[in-house]
């Protein structure tokens, strides 16, 4: 089974548009209908969902470390700063992911790109 990607808000499109011509599963904040939710809360749906959250943003990285160090469930995070990778990276490293790894490869971890 592969790895589904939760996309949040900050996400550029074009990440996710690429990823989907690549057949990888994914589904955004924006069509979810939670762009709005605080970062615990958009991490508590995404792994709801079964989905391995994408995101960009500093805040829902410390959420993430934060439930790791208290051995809180969630489905996984990935994190890129946006300075440090090129729309192309991710692209590549996010379909890796997706299609190599087991969703439980990714439970209760945070990985960061560029892999």
């Amino acid at each position: 089974m592969s790895v589904k990607l939760y996309m949040d808000v900050h996400v550029k499109r074009a990440v996710t548009e690429r990823l989907r011509r690549r057949s990888v599963d994914v589904l955004t904040a924006q069509e979810d209908g939670t762009a709005r939710l605080d970062d615990a809360d958009l991490l508590d749906h995404a792994s709801s969902l079964e989905r391995v959250l994408f995101s960009q943003d500093d805040d829902l990285l410390r959420e993430a470390t934060k439930r790791q160090q208290s051995a809180q469930h969630f489905a996984g995070v990935v994190y890129a700063h946006q300075l440090n990778i090129t729309v192309g990276q991710t692209i590549q490293d996010l379909e890796l992911i997706a299609k190599i790894y087991e969703p439980e490869d990714i439970e209760n971890r945070v990985e960061y790109l560029p892999l």
